[in-house]
């Protein structure tokens, strides 16, 4: 007879669940289907790292959204996900082309140079993405053994300035890279904003277009923890496994993700969570567009705002509503909508950015 322990806690909450904000997206809760999927995953035994149901059930799910061929590595984060998928498309000498701006370069704390042992060539953009001609900027020297070699061009949908490449940049993205000897590495850790916004599917902007390995994000879009290396491309890919192990990204309770990202991804709450936080700034967007002293500074096509104002006016601001300066010197600053902000929350903030403007 299979022993249930008792329900219990002693754990207290420490924290007003009625503040809201606009730092992050991953500052919002997990989203109450994603934590019934968890509820409905515990309770008996099932193999650890990976051999267990539900970890198999999610590799048919990925193959629904990006192809036959994808399969899913479940990881602990957002970084693990880029590190780990970079290492297996690169040598030792490897050399990885991104945006100046994107997360691997900027955000993320060394990891791909310190844990993954990869070289960034970075390329100054305007708007966070990249194209054929900026690619061919470090996109040189495999013969010279005194430069890294270039071997991967990474790139990130949404982008680190919130905007979105279509289908067809990606394309292009794609076959510049291949016809040069480089796999292409997908940054999706908003990847459901992005197809929410261009009305499309996943497999649109990836593995149709030629996308070889994809990071596929969870925790922005309402799971608890968890995101996944998918593989679209397995000719390019190698030690996928191994360097999951290597890079301390291998769950033993892997159930407790890849259930997730089943909730997710099985049925359509990705996509109605992403399209929430996208009306969410696109509301935001309108209502800051009418106020005087304040510009929004890049196209809002996701659940992204970038503004800026007045440097004392974000001061006071903070004190109401959190949120981070992008650029503190330029005043600079972003604000992120998420599954779970409400139209209440969006028109409480601009009520008191006219208020703190007016000041």
């Amino acid at each position: 007879m299979a022993h249930t322990p008792a329900v219990r806690t002693d754990a207290q909450r420490h924290h007003d669940p009625e503040v809201r904000g606009f730092a992050s997206d991953n500052y919002a809760g997990a989203h109450p289907e994603i934590l019934a999927a968890l509820a409905l995953a515990n309770g008996g035994h099932q193999t650890a790292y990976g051999g267990d149901e539900y970890t198999e059930h999610l590799q048919q799910v990925i193959r629904r959204h990006f192809g036959a061929r994808a399969q899913a590595f479940p990881v602990f984060n957002g970084t693990g996900a880029n590190v780990v998928a970079l290492q297996s498309v690169t040598d030792r000498w490897g050399a990885v082309i991104a945006a100046d701006t994107a997360h691997i370069h900027v955000d993320e704390c060394g990891a791909p140079e310190r844990v993954g042992g990869l070289k960034l060539l970075t390329v100054p953009t305007e708007d966070g993405k990249l194209t054929p001609e900026l690619i061919d900027r470090e996109a040189y020297g495999w013969d010279d053994e005194h430069r890294a070699m270039p071997q991967v061009v990474s790139i990130a949908q949404n982008t680190e300035l919130g905007t979105l490449y279509t289908p067809d940049e990606i394309r292009a993205i794609c076959e510049h890279a291949h016809e040069r000897g480089m796999v292409v590495h997908l940054d999706g850790a908003r990847i459901a904003n992005a197809a929410a916004a261009l009305d499309v599917p996943m497999r649109a902007f990836t593995n149709v277009v030629g996308v070889d390995i994809l990071s596929l994000g969870g925790t922005k879009n309402g799971a608890l923890f968890g995101e996944a290396v998918v593989v679209l491309n397995p000719d390019a890919v190698r030690a996928m496994k191994h360097l999951r192990k290597l890079s301390m990204q291998l769950a033993s309770k892997m159930r407790f993700v890849s259930v997730q990202l089943e909730a997710l991804l099985a049925g359509d709450l990705w996509l109605r969570n992403a399209r929430h936080a996208n009306a969410m700034a696109a509301r935001l967007a309108e209502g800051v567009r009418a106020v005087d002293g304040v510009e929004i500074l890049h196209p809002v096509q996701a659940n992204a705002v970038f503004a800026r104002l007045p440097h004392d006016v974000s001061e006071r601001l903070q004190k109401r509503y959190r949120f981070y300066f992008w650029d503190e010197a330029a005043g600079d600053v972003r604000w992120m909508c998420s599954f779970d902000t409400t139209e209440d929350d969006v028109d409480g903030f601009l009520a008191a950015l006219r208020q703190e403007i007016a000041k």
